[in-house]
């Protein structure tokens, strides 16, 4: 094969990381503003950021009036910015998500050309952009995606420093991405493993061609940590004078869930997400690594080739992968989003086999059927949807939304992907597809998929039904119900009892006649009012809502023994 079938001419060979960072714009940042925040995690982020910006209130993250104590701020800290330069939520909130990617694509492109060569660098971006849980999770307002910048550029500034140009400046800036990658979500601390295959390279040899001489200056060595609790202090010093100057005992609770709950114990005593040791392995790399991980029977013999050949461009980065794959594997608790930070580097170090492996007609035939299938399934699905089959409705939450036409989109860009492919370089049908269907997605996806994705059909039912002035309570709340409500909200508490809440809920009724419950239909049957009494405002979120009144309430309504903490947005 052509290596430079790999990558386009032209433009390319003058402005090799612009083709890149445009085609990453197009496919992360496409969709901006067309739709709303989407559970689970993306309401939560919207309204504490909406909040931030309406109350001024930006240093302790509040949830409809409560603190919310299981992230540090920085993530909602960029939403809210974003929110306040632009005026829309909309945009403001995917825009920390899509930009970390980009800056990330941007990293590894960096390495790929300073280790390798330029076409290395430029095809390990285009890798990371086309593999699927990279792209998802830019393209989604988690802080899983920023925390992956951050530590995508401790692994940059360590690999600068140990095999590229040793200069000190690249150790001290990775240990300062560290520690804002821990004030972001804790994990920012993983690039530091990268010291150990280093060190266990350096017992094998004095001398490589890939590495530079020791560094033999101890004392600058553990001035890394020390940047990174500099980096730390920036969000920890303030937060922990103003905790301490409160006789606020919600901060204080708050401080203690965040310093120990939220990193000591959700790694080795997880209380959710409980997964076999083997989770990622079987359940996460197969699927949510593609397409790199249908070349890893070819990638895994080529990366021990040049490890027993001592290239420390491999060794470092690929003991790297190994380590923190094995660091999630241990903890109880599993995610697939937690390993999303190996793929930056594992980007890297397939991205120079790229051509070599791609000439390979095993490969090419597996991708291009990979591709037949995914086209095969979408089709299946435009039927089912056509044909109104349960199991489709039952996958998109509403039934009320014609999608068939969508799914039919889909597969006729996976049908024109094969026939392009099919006669020369099938591995292109992938970067033709996945390409195709992210931006499918990301315009018609969303317009159809946002009223199944929140409450906003229900909240214009109850405007067609409740007076102007009405106030509203909810038991065992979402947050996007609080975001999206066009009334004044009251809630008793995101961890208080359901039992307890709707006791409070009874009590908060009798407040005023303008005052209105919203229940899911589980709520209303648990609950002491006359669902004969109820009024239906609609289905989101796989429930049936109700709301009632104090008038709906019966006899068998009970008050709460002991006061229940209000709060209100």
């Amino acid at each position: 094969m052509n290596n430079h079938s790999l990558y386009p001419s032209g433009l390319y060979q003058a402005y090799p990381l612009g083709i890149l960072l445009c085609l990453s714009a197009v496919i992360l940042l496409t969709g901006l503003g067309l739709r709303e925040p989407w559970p689970a995690d993306e309401p939560r982020f919207a309204l504490i950021a909406k909040d931030m910006v309406e109350t001024g209130q930006w240093f302790f993250p509040m949830r409809g009036g409560e603190i919310y104590p299981d992230k540090p701020p920085v993530f909602m800290w960029l939403i809210a910015l974003f929110y306040v330069m632009t005026g829309s939520l909309k945009v403001a909130f995917l825009l920390p998500s899509a930009l970390a990617g980009m800056v990330t694509i941007g990293l590894v492109y960096d390495l790929g050309r300073r280790l390798w060569s330029v076409n290395t660098g430029f095809i390990a971006g285009l890798l990371l952009l086309f593999t699927v849980q990279f792209t998802l999770q830019a393209k989604t307002a988690q802080i899983d995606a920023l925390v992956c910048v951050f530590i995508t550029f401790g692994c940059y500034g360590l690999l600068r420093f140990l095999l590229i140009d040793g200069l000190w400046r690249w150790y001290f800036l990775a240990w300062f991405a560290m520690g804002l990658g821990i004030i972001t979500k804790g994990v920012g601390f993983l690039p530091a493993l990268m010291l150990l295959p280093y060190l266990a390279y350096r017992l094998r040899t004095r001398h490589d061609e890939f590495a530079l001489p020791y560094q033999p200056s101890v004392w600058k060595w553990w001035l890394g940590p020390v940047v990174m609790l500099l980096a730390i202090s920036l969000w920890f010093v303030p937060m922990y004078y103003l905790v301490s100057a409160s006789d606020n005992p919600a901060l204080h609770a708050y401080r203690d869930n965040i310093l120990f709950k939220q990193t000591v114990t959700r790694y080795a005593d997880s209380w959710h997400h409980i997964k076999p040791f083997w989770y990622y392995l079987t359940s996460v790399i197969p699927v949510f690594w593609l397409p790199m991980s249908l070349a890893l029977p070819w990638l895994i013999p080529a990366w021990w080739r040049a490890i027993k050949q001592l290239d420390a461009r491999i060794i470092l980065p690929a003991g790297w992968i190994v380590l923190l794959v094995i660091f999630f594997s241990m903890s109880p608790g599993k995610r697939g989003v937690y390993i999303l930070p190996a793929l930056p580097m594992l980007a890297l170090i397939s991205a120079p086999y790229c051509a070599q492996l791609l000439s390979r007609r095993w490969l090419n035939q597996l991708i291009w059927g990979l591709c037949g299938l995914l086209t095969l399934l979408l089709f299946v699905a435009g039927v089912g949807a056509l044909l109104e089959a349960s199991w489709i409705q039952h996958a998109l939450d509403d039934n009320s939304v014609d999608v068939s036409g969508f799914f039919f989109a889909a597969s006729t860009i996976g049908v024109i992907s094969l026939i392009v492919s099919y006669r020369k370089a099938k591995w292109k049908s992938w970067a033709i597809l996945i390409s195709g269907l992210w931006l499918i997605y990301s315009t018609w996806g969303y317009v159809l998929m946002g009223p199944m994705r929140t409450p906003e059909t229900v909240f214009n039912a109850m405007q067609k039904i409740l007076p102007e002035d009405s106030e509203i309570a909810l038991v065992e709340f979402s947050e996007q119900f609080i975001l999206f409500s066009p009334y004044p909200v009251t809630h008793f508490g995101y961890h208080t009892p359901t039992d307890i809440q709707l006791q409070a809920a009874n009590q908060w009724l009798e407040g005023q006649c303008t005052r209105y419950l919203l229940l899911a239909e589980p709520q209303l049957q648990a609950s002491c009012f006359n669902p004969h009494l109820a009024e239906y405002v609609g289905f989101a979120h796989r429930r049936d809502w109700y709301v009632v009144n104090a008038q709906a309430k019966t006899t068998h309504c009970t008050l709460p023994t002991q006061p229940v903490q209000e709060y209100s947005r």
